[in-house]
Formats: structure tokens, sequence, C-alpha cells
């Protein structure tokens, strides 16, 4: 696992480079910003302009803005103009789940409206609280001192556990997931990519296929699930090991939050993290010290089908990535990017089904 570890460590870098900080709106993503002004103007309490247009650097399947006036900075989260798939780009759930909680103390942004008009800004968008704080891209926190990471790591941990504890239906989010066991949708989902994308017979992949359904856990407790919980995706406070902030929600539903906590740790075992063989005195916790604080915190009495989950998670990478090979074979992606990832999906493989094996497949 090596080598995927070093390549975890790279892709930390170039996300950090990609993404940090604005830049000027792309010439694709813009808008009418006086006809956004309008509509703030009419449904944002305390909104007054004149008002800045920014765009996020990075990524973000949904388009995201810093919106900056003399006396407030927001951010603005939009569908992206073009065709869509229906059920793609839902800033209304986001918007949905992100109001829900902040009610409750959890740290998110405070929403200030949805808009739903396309006639507005050509799609619908929301609108939230820029939160200033830090983004911690680098799972390792090589800048920080030992018990500066352990208590970082402790926060972002307990934040994803106050997740998990808050009941999803006092809150008005009981229809927010679909009815039965949610382990076997995401199977069932990346099965279906990888087949779609298959570009080579992988003797371990196809064993992982039959093993996962057959084995897979039952979903005896249920709780809002992030679906994409990890350290660069919470604002962490200036000064405080304290997460003032939890972002992209736009894969969250009702689900079993193993999937979450188990995700969490792929860091430690499918990531940068895995790369440091001492991890106590370098100040990071060990997934021993994760599970039994993950446990503590959510009143649960142990994880039996840790080793499941992991081998899961690491079939899910490569099913993601299996998908990033296919569109290079279909013509919409990087040709050599994509001849290093098929490299990577054999290994992954390998990687899961060792897991597979640790909770009890032969």
């Amino acid at each position: 696992m090596a080598d995927d570890n070093t390549t975890a460590a790279t892709e930390e870098r170039t996300r950090e480079v990609l993404n940090t900080g604005t830049k000027e709106v792309a010439e694709t993503h813009r808008f009418d910003e006086r006809a956004l002004a309008g509509w703030m103007t009419a449904n944002v309490e305390g909104f007054a302009g004149p008002m800045q247009v920014r765009q996020f650097r990075g990524g973000q399947s949904n388009p995201t803005y810093q919106l900056i006036t003399p006396t407030k900075k927001y951010v603005m989260r939009r569908k992206p103009p073009g065709k869509l798939l229906p059920s793609a780009h839902a800033v209304d759930r986001e918007y949905r789940v992100i109001t829900a909680l902040y009610p409750t103390g959890f740290p998110v942004p405070r929403t200030y409206g949805l808009c739903t008009d396309d006639g507005v800004i050509g799609t619908w968008f929301y609108i939230m609280d820029y939160m200033d704080g830090r983004i911690l891209w680098d799972q390792t926190l090589p800048s920080y001192e030992p018990k500066e990471r352990h208590a970082i790591h402790l926060a972002s941990l307990k934040t994803l556990a106050d997740l998990h504890n808050t009941d999803y239906e006092a809150i008005g989010l009981g229809d927010y997931g679909r009815e039965g066991n949610y382990m076997l949708r995401q199977i069932d989902r990346w099965t279906k990519q990888y087949k779609a994308s298959e570009t080579q017979h992988i003797e371990t992949v196809e064993r992982l296929i039959k093993w996962l359904p057959e084995t897979c856990p039952e979903d005896t407790q249920k709780s809002i699930v992030h679906a994409d919980y990890r350290l660069d995706n919470e604002v962490m406070h200036p000064t405080e090991a304290r997460v003032i902030a939890v972002l992209d929600w736009e894969l969250s539903t009702i689900g079993n939050p193993l999937a979450d906590f188990s995700n969490l740790l792929m860091q430690w075992v499918n990531g940068s993290i895995a790369a440091i063989p001492d991890k106590a005195s370098y100040g990071i916790p060990t997934i021993e010290e994760m599970e039994a604080e993950y446990c503590r915190m959510t009143g649960r009495d142990g994880i039996p089908d840790l080793n499941w989950y992991f081998s899961y998670n690491i079939f899910r990478l490569a099913g993601i990535i299996q998908g990033i090979v296919g569109r290079a074979r279909d013509g919409t992606a990087n040709s050599p990017q994509a001849a290093a990832m098929a490299a990577r999906v054999p290994a992954l493989g390998e990687a899961s089904w060792r897991f597979a094996v640790k909770a009890g497949a032969s």
C-alpha cells in the first residue's frame, strides 16, 4: 500500500494548490450580478451592496462564489449551467440539510435563502455565510506540533459523532433518505459504475462484487450521513482545535453512520496518514483510539465489522477510479492520466480483498 499512500499525499498537495483561494469568475460560470444583487436585497436580511463576486478555485461540481460587500461576506452555491441529470447537483438538498442543522448548534454556515427560479441567474442557488478559518488539506498536519495534531483530529471526530447523534427526525429530515439498506445500495451503485467502465478483467474485484453484498451488515443504526466527511471538507477555527463549519453536503442522505466513520479512517488505511510509522509520537490518534473515542461519543459497544467497511471503502475507490479510466476510454478524459489510474485499480482490488479476508472471506 506504500505507493497508494504516496499517491494520496500527492493528491492532497495538488488539491490544496488547486482549491485554495478565489479567482475571477470563469467565463462559463458568469451570470447577471445585478439580478443576484436585486434578489439578495429582496430576500437576504441585512444585505447591502455594492457587491463584488469572486469564484472559489477548484473543481466543485456545484460552482461556489464569494460575495463581498462592505460589511459582510457571503457564499453562493449554484447548479452549474447547461443540461443536467435530473437528480444531480441538488443544491436544494444541500440547503435543506444545512438549514435544518444550523439551529441545533452543529457547525454549518447560516443559510439566508434558496432560489428555485432559473430566471434570476440561470440556475437554482442558495446563499449562506462565509466561514473564515483554516481548511487543512494535508491530513498529516506537517506544520503543527504533536499535541495540536491530536487535538485537531479528535475535534474532527467529535464533530462527526455529533452529526451521527443528531435526531434527524426531530429536525425535519425524516424523509431525507431512501428506505432499505444503505450499504447495499452503495455497493450496487459502485458495482454498476465499475462494470460500465470496465477495461480489464480483475479477479479480486469480481470476488468483491460477489462477496460484499452477501456479507453486507445490517443498518442497525441510521443517521444523517455526510458521505464525503474528511478534514479538508471542514473549516477549522483560526486558532482553536474546533470545527466551525462542515462543507460540501451534496452527497448527504440518511444512512449507516459507519459509512462515514470508516471513510474518515481511510486516511489511516489507504492515505497519507497510513505512511506515518509512529502515530503516537507524531501526535495522530491510532485507528484503535479513533474507534474507542467514536464508540464512547456515540454510545456504541464496539464496531465488529470495521474490516468489512475498509474493504468496501477501497472497493468504492476502485469503482471511482475505474470510472475515470472508462471516461478516458470513451474519449472524455485525459488519456495519460487515465493510464496511470488504470494501474491502481488491480492494486486497490488486492488491498480491498486483504481486508475482506480479515473480515472472514475465503
